[in-house]
């Protein structure tokens, strides 16, 4: 069987990153790791083929080879799948489509033509897949609520990925959460009983992108990387030494929640292996919401104190906010900025709400008749989907003005200087490689924009100067996340004018009497600009 594996494009996003990735000639900042666990899973004697349209497009040659086409994808890449899908029927391929999205959205899923939907965990449902096609089946839905031992998981076809496209490589340790946040999909998706793989399975996964030649940084994508505490010590407790054996060749980031703070040996044992950030899901510093949302573990210290001591270990923080909880009061957008400018958190992805199919939230906004809009895009351009407690134009406005500054270009490099100065150093030096043409090209195009052109001219010269002295360890990565500003002073823009522009259609929509609130977004622009 020749199986050609599609990953669709995503739309901009904050973790896009286009901009920043062109300095140094990547496509993407991380592969699909979903498909390639797929190809692992599958008879290894079937030919695979795998693109990844955020790199380059489907070639006639490889939809003329295919004798079947394997489509995954998230919620936020709808758009594009269902454009491979029906591209794919037009050749009168045979399609199977599994992942996020068509497990949270079958009904989509199917009306855009595929023949199989492989949903949930393919550990799982893959096997149930491949019976149907041995029995000559010509379609299928397969389900299962079952969660997959993911001890049992073969390593990712890690060698049918164009490497250099990326900046980042995917690598999962764990999957499900202990928590029950109202608004999260996760929980539904993969339960809240965290599943690991063992020690030994991690450093074959690491030992595989090692041999393929892989010297950067690694993402695990575990839900929340510390959900089994025991576990992930006893991972990092046999990663160490792999790490020292074969001079610390990369860096890790992870996702993880706030009570990782109350957990010192966690920390040194992450930094230990060479872990240099992580990402937390603060939401918002209003008590009052977290506790209407369930997200109780945000609650029982202070979020302060946990960020500062975090980074204190030399982890950088970055971290996600939300803006529309039911009952927020007024100047949410404010507190978020004040929080994210007092804490030093350089990069802060900030969005406002939206339901998820199948979660809490969903039910209960559905059963409160609030759910409006259909599905979430869960972009940062995209108003809510659903009626919030509050005005819409109101929370758009604090919104947008909020995204705007703190992503001016002046308060982010603020914001990374201050950050790193915050940070602990780092324990290890890395396996030591040459500067090729594209750091070199990228270092320079960054010093030129940013320490030159820009507003930022005096500063970032300054800036440099000083992490060099107080923080020698840190430089590189410094100017890394310099480097990712790029993105922003773009993506800003992006985000004030669909937020307007969908706003705009929101107030029509409503028909209001009052002439002021039509006048709501060329408000926005003004106090935006």
């Amino acid at each position: 069987m020749r199986v050609l594996l599609i990953y669709p494009e995503f739309p901009q996003s904050f973790w896009s990153f286009e901009q920043a990735l062109q300095l140094v000639d990547r496509k993407a900042l991380l592969p699909p790791l979903g498909l390639i666990t797929v190809a692992a899973i599958l008879p290894q004697d079937w030919e695979f083929k795998l693109v990844d349209r955020n790199v380059r497009a489907v070639s006639e040659a490889e939809w003329d080879w295919a004798e079947l086409v394997i489509v995954s994808a998230m919620i936020v890449q709808s758009a594009d799948f269902k454009a491979q899908v029906q591209e794919a029927k037009r050749r009168q391929i045979p399609v199977a489509v599994g992942g996020p999205y068509p497990t949270s959205l079958p009904e989509e899923a199917e009306a855009s033509g595929a023949d199989y939907l492989v949903l949930d965990e393919g550990e799982v449902t893959l096997p149930l897949f491949l019976e149907a096609l041995a029995r000559g089946d010509a379609s299928g839905l397969f389900r299962s609520a079952e969660k997959p031992d993911v001890t049992l998981t073969p390593i990712p076809r890690y060698d049918l990925l164009e490497m250099d496209a990326y900046d980042n490589m995917s690598v999962q340790f764990s999957r499900g959460c202990p928590f029950q946040c109202e608004f999260c999909d996760i929980i539904v998706l993969y339960g809240r009983k965290p599943r690991t793989k063992t020690p030994e399975q991690l450093l074959g996964e690491l030992q595989r992108l090692y041999d393929l030649g892989w010297r950067r940084s690694i993402f695990l994508v575990d839900d929340n990387f510390i959900g089994n505490k025991r576990n992930v010590k006893l991972m990092l407790r046999a990663l160490k030494p792999w790490m020292e054996e074969h001079q610390y060749p990369f860096h890790f980031n992870t996702e993880a929640s706030v009570d990782l703070a109350a957990d010192s040996e966690l920390m040194d044992l992450m930094v230990g292996c060479n872990f240099n950030a992580v990402f937390l899901g603060i939401e918002t510093p209003d008590t009052s919401s977290l506790d209407l949302t369930q997200k109780f573990q945000n609650t029982r210290t202070s979020l302060d104190d946990s960020v500062a001591k975090i980074m204190s270990y030399g982890l950088r923080v970055t971290a996600g906010f939300i803006i529309g909880f039911d009952n927020e009061k007024a100047g949410a957008g404010d507190r978020i900025i004040r929080f994210v400018e007092d804490n030093n958190i350089t990069l802060a992805m900030f969005s406002m709400l939206q339901a998820l199919p199948n979660t809490a939230l969903w039910a209960r906004l559905e059963k409160e008749g609030r759910i409006v809009a259909g599905n979430a895009n869960i972009n940062q351009t995209t108003l809510m989907n659903f009626i919030p407690t509050r005005p819409v134009e109101t929370i758009a406005q604090e919104y947008v003005r909020a995204f705007w500054e703190l992503y001016d270009p002046l308060n982010y490099l603020d914001r990374t200087y201050r950050q790193f100065l915050a940070m602990g150093e780092p324990r290890h030096r890395s396996e030591l490689r040459r500067p090729n043409w594209s750091t070199l090209r990228a270092l320079v195009i960054v010093c030129w924009r940013q320490g030159i052109v820009r507003k930022t001219r005096w500063k970032f010269w300054l800036y440099l100067a000083h992490i060099f002295r107080r923080k020698p360890g840190h430089w590189q990565h410094y100017l890394s996340i310099c480097a990712l500003g790029e993105h922003f002073l773009e993506y800003r823009q992006q985000v004030r004018s669909q937020i307007q522009s969908q706003l705009e259609t929101y107030l029509q929509r409503q028909s209001p009497v009052n002439p002021a609130e039509a006048a709501v977004p060329a408000i926005l622009e003004k106090k935006t600009a």
